[in-house]
């Protein structure tokens, strides 16, 4: 059953992820809305579409988070990993997703600070060799 659910969660989500789901859905939409002079706009032709979107939305949502979800485990698995295949990354680090937002904003206060006093350049705004890499598309 999680292999179903994962197989049929990541081709949903690369799916609506296309442009070509975008069309089909304005095409559905632009179908419904010239239907509408044919059903005299009743209150039955605006349930359909009403009811429509809100069922495809409320299934879509859980199988994006659910992808979102597997590529963020992904991430961290290798991400920790690299922390600890190497030799002057801090271990400690592993496994940091578990914690608070509060905790995370300090730590990276933190890390920041220190890459201050260490005389690393940093700055809230794009350093210059970003802006030059970012020009060059």
């Amino acid at each position: 059953m999680d292999r179903i659910f994962t197989g049929v969660a990541n081709r949903v989500a690369a799916f609506v992820g296309q442009p070509l789901a975008f069309v089909l859905a304005l095409g559905a939409i632009i179908v419904w809305a010239g239907t509408g002079p044919l059903f005299g706009y009743s209150d039955t032709w605006q349930l359909v579409v009403n009811t429509s979107t809100t069922i495809v939305t409320f299934l879509i949502v859980f199988l994006i988070q659910n992808s979102q979800n597997r590529d963020a485990a992904a991430l961290h698995a290798k991400l920790d990993e690299l922390i600890r295949a190497t030799a002057l990354a801090r271990d400690e680090f592993i496994g940091i997703e578990h914690l608070t937002e509060h905790e995370l904003r300090a730590i990276r206060d933190a890390l920041e600070a220190e890459s201050k006093a260490a005389g690393v350049r940093h700055s809230r705004t794009r350093h210059g060799s970003v802006t030059r890499l970012l020009d060059r598309r």
